[in-house]
């Protein structure tokens, strides 16, 4: 069996991460992998790129900067939730394209920001192959945002939607939400949620309609993400060995939507601990805002070594995830794969991850006073062997490659007996 993942990025943000992880879960199950992505950055052999030329490369970039703009017009010339929302009116032409022709089974992943447009899915769909599609938040399921927040508008026709300046009946939410209806609905889509709680909000969405749903989360190397010793960890990253350390790590820390306000608050009623704890940041982060906090920081930037990336948890003795909007967040699953308990907010799939004062401490959502609290909780907690082994095991047992491939397999099985 043939199975093309399709995905904008190869290497960037946490839904490229899952669908290589992914891809070689598989490979390792025997199946045919590839993936395709927009533009090559490894030397991985199963991995191709649409753009082959500057002309590509022009091409992805116009189409960026249009859908932005008009997201832009649209909004009043506000840059507030620019990237909040996507459109898909424009983006490559693939359903010619090899891979996808030889495809047993057409898996898509995330395909926002000139990758693929609603129109380009209609054409996949029309293939008449089986079509998998693993959400990695909520766009595919709603009019045009990629989280939904307390918005139930999807349910229906969309509308009235938060994210813009001027929301009304029929906005912009409303007429992409429309075209996605007619490509979506009754096409047999398998649509995989990540959590339980992305599957609950899918078969409320009125795009779901006519399609199935299941949930399969992400696959993670247990081999490579596994605890290690903590003073090694810290001498290779250049941090303090007598302190307790606080990670925290975001592709861009400053976003909003990762709490960093919370976390600000939350170091604040944590400075009677300033002797004795320390925040480690990983992600792009300017000066300015690592002065704010209320333990010293220490920023270790954007890490792409496989091997540093592990050891940067394995010096941590908590992982915080202050998080507004998450789906099964890979870096919760990575610090406990490597044995080190989270604290996170109630939001999306988190709760499915952390058991709450058993593998670590599930915070009242917004709340910094709680949130401070389970960090507290956690560090009180943080040499005791049993408590670290907890999370390796809830890890061992609910996300390794094998299990999640197996379930895959059986998916691509069962959507090709359906054709």
């Amino acid at each position: 069996m043939k199975v093309l993942l399709i995905n904008t990025f190869e290497t960037k943000g946490g839904a490229a991460v899952a669908c290589k992880r992914l891809a070689r879960a598989l490979q390792k199950q025997g199946a045919d992998v590839s993936i395709l992505v927009c533009e090559k950055k490894t030397t991985d052999s199963f991995v191709y790129g649409v753009i082959k030329s500057n002309l590509d490369k022009l091409h992805l970039r116009f189409t960026f900067l249009e859908e932005r703009f008009h997201i832009f017009f649209v909004n009043r010339f506000h840059r507030k939730n620019l990237f909040a929302v996507s459109t898909a009116l424009k983006g490559f032409d693939i359903v010619n394209h090899p891979l996808v022709k030889e495809a047993d089974v057409i898996h898509l992943n995330w395909i926002n920001q000139g990758f693929l447009s609603i129109h380009g899915i209609d054409q996949l769909l029309k293939l008449g192959k089986p079509v998998v599609w693993t959400m990695h938040d909520m766009w595919p399921i709603t009019g045009i945002c990629h989280h939904s927040r307390e918005c139930n508008h999807y349910m229906d026709d969309c509308g009235f939607c938060m994210l813009l300046q001027k929301p009304s009946k029929k906005d912009l939410s409303y007429h992409i939400l429309k075209r996605k209806k007619k490509c979506f609905q009754g096409a047999g889509i398998h649509f995989v949620a990540c959590s339980q709680w992305l599957r609950k909000r899918a078969e409320i969405s009125s795009l779901s309609i006519g399609n199935t749903i299941t949930n399969i989360p992400n696959p993670i190397d247990t081999e490579l993400f596994s605890p290690g010793d903590k003073d090694d960890a810290r001498i290779a990253l250049n941090l303090p060995k007598d302190k307790k350390l606080l990670l925290f790590g975001a592709l861009i820390a400053s976003d909003k939507r990762k709490g960093i306000d919370y976390l600000v608050e939350a170091t604040h009623l944590l400075a009677d601990l300033s002797e004795n704890v320390e925040l480690v940041f990983c992600g792009e982060i300017k000066e300015k805002i690592a002065s704010v906090f209320g333990l010293k920081a220490h920023a270790l930037g954007y890490i792409s070594d496989p091997d540093l990336i592990v050891k940067m948890y394995q010096s941590a003795d908590c992982f915080v995830m202050p998080s507004l909007e998450e789906n099964l967040p890979n870096m919760i699953m990575e610090a406990m794969a490597c044995g080190i308990p989270c604290v996170g907010f109630n939001v999306g799939g988190i709760s499915e991850m952390i058991r709450h004062k058993q593998t670590g401490y599930v915070s009242v959502n917004k709340s910094a006073e709680d949130f401070a609290a389970g960090i507290r909780y956690v560090l009180e907690r943080s040499d005791d062997a049993d408590f670290k082994k907890s999370n390796r095991d809830f890890i061992l047992s609910h996300y390794s490659e094998s299990a999640v491939a197996n379930r895959y397999m059986k998916l691509y099985l069962e959507a090709n007996n359906k054709k």
